[in-house]
């Protein structure tokens, strides 16, 4: 496997491999337009909401005409339809299905745009929060409208760029989880960042991040909310105060009060929430203010309770029709999420006028425990990989037993059950995986999937990572 490959490479070849993936990703992500491109999102930010919804409506209706014409699977739904007789007009986004994710997982190549080859696309993986490896193309047109809205609100608003010198906490496996000595980090020269693991964040080995954090003269830090918490709280712990950040930038799990009030204690600086997702159809940055604010450009955000439109302020599942990608495009996605819009008459104190989230529901995936004291925020690059498997859920039964519990694919066999305790293992450590093939998962009371569980004690939580009562109410 490519992963064992880089990780026999010394330190500074995996460097140079970082660096040049690192330049190969630049090179999609940003262009000559970016600049233009972030001009452009900030003026709309104050865009009358008469002119932000004339805009966004015009770009609707003809993506839905080009995707009933030109996409393979929604030409068939149409043309059954017209056959069936439905005369309703394709322009109006009502007239659409709610599009589930198997469809999608099932035959990603039937929601191409038909005559496009996906070698002249970027082609990714991602599990969201149901566990379901999708795959996913994007054109470099895409992508440089997706990344210049992120430099623009995930970084412009907090006042640094992506020139600036960031860490991120991520679930890359960048070093080994066997590893007991530092680094626990890759220097990616391409994007000035510091890749940080998320697997390696005990208390004996997170001070070895903070000194890293000194010699790379770090502005920002960007991660998941559970990993930054750790850091601050072990900071805290040794009474450091001489690590000074611009903003702390969380993403993909829930931000807590007591996370937020923890983590810009720690790094003197204001804790910044996002939303977001691979698939591209929605996305959010939180203002000044706290506010969650939506970006239009993206894509189409409804909130439906009972397949209904739900009322401001009222919390239900998220669909979603994104508007970047006419490549490939997902329309009224359900993206397995439950959220609230914020009431539009209730104008935000920072100005914008981009539409907002009350809340969002969904995006946390249980925190695992190793023997060891290190605490496994995330485990969705397991759940992203290219497996022979409709679904996956983990759970955590003790500190060294895992249970995997598989719908399997036609083509899942004894390697694909390899391939899920050997990605485990190099992210956990040494444990015991059980996996059990099973026709279908049962969901939680709320009808949502849970992809990751730890049914750890509080008792058993504690006595592995020392972690106090208080502490591990706000970190859960």
């Amino acid at each position: 496997m490519l992963i064992d490959l880089y990780h026999a490479l010394p330190q500074w070849a995996r460097v140079l491999a970082a660096s040049a993936y690192g330049y190969h990703l630049y090179s999609w992500r940003y262009g000559r337009d970016t600049e233009d491109l972030v001009c452009e999102a900030l003026a709309r930010e104050y865009w009358t909401a008469e002119h932000m919804h004339a805009e966004q409506s015009a770009q609707l209706s003809a993506l839905l005409v080009h995707s009933a014409k030109n996409v393979p699977y929604y030409r068939g739904i149409w043309e059954q339809r017209r056959r069936d007789g439905d005369t309703s007009p394709v322009d109006v986004l009502a007239n659409w299905p709610v599009l589930e994710k198997d469809p999608v997982r099932e035959s990603p190549e039937s929601f191409l745009v038909e005559g496009s080859n996906p070698k002249k696309l970027f082609r990714t993986a991602t599990s969201g929060t149901t566990g379901k490896p999708l795959q996913l193309w994007q054109s470099r047109k895409t992508l440089h409208e997706w990344y210049a809205l992120t430099e623009a609100r995930w970084r412009r608003w907090y006042g640094v760029t992506k020139d600036d010198r960031w860490a991120i906490l991520g679930g890359q496996l960048i070093v080994p989880v066997s590893q007991t000595e530092p680094p626990f980090w890759i220097w990616n020269r391409a994007f000035r960042q510091l890749y940080m693991s998320s697997y390696h964040l005990s208390p004996d080995l997170i001070r070895h991040y903070f000194t890293a954090l000194k010699k790379y003269r770090i502005k920002y830090v960007y991660g998941y909310s559970s990993a930054l918490y750790a850091l601050a709280s072990q900071a805290l712990a040794d009474g450091r105060d001489d690590l000074v950040f611009a903003v702390a930038i969380t993403n993909a799990e829930p931000l807590s009060a007591r996370q937020r009030q923890t983590i810009s204690q720690a790094f003197h600086c204001p804790v910044r929430e996002t939303y977001g997702m691979s698939e591209m159809v929605a996305a959010a940055s939180e203002c000044e203010y706290g506010r969650l604010h939506l970006w239009p450009r993206v894509g189409v955000v409804e909130v439906l309770t009972d397949g209904k439109p739900a009322a401001p302020e009222t919390t239900g599942d998220l669909v979603c029709t994104g508007l970047l990608n006419t490549d490939m495009p997902l329309i009224r996605y359900r993206v397995g999420d439950r959220a609230a819009l914020g009431d539009r008459a209730n104008v935000c104190e920072c100005g914008r006028t981009l539409p907002w989230l009350k809340s969002v529901e969904g995006r946390l995936d249980d925190v695992l425990y190793t023997a060891s004291g290190r605490r496994v925020g995330r485990l969705d690059p397991v759940l992203k990989s290219d497996l022979a498997v409709q679904e996956v859920q983990i759970v955590q039964k003790s500190l060294t037993e895992l249970h995997v519990n598989v719908v399997p694919a036609k083509s899942f066999n004894g390697s694909t059950e390899a391939a899920i305790a050997r990605q485990l293992r190099n992210r956990m450590g040494e444990v015991d995986v059980v996996i059990k093939q099973m026709s279908f998962i049962p969901r939680g009371a709320n009808g949502k999937f849970r992809a990751v569980i730890c049914e750890l004690d509080q008792d058993e939580i504690r006595r592995s990572t020392g972690t106090s009562e208080a502490e591990l109410g706000a970190a859960r």
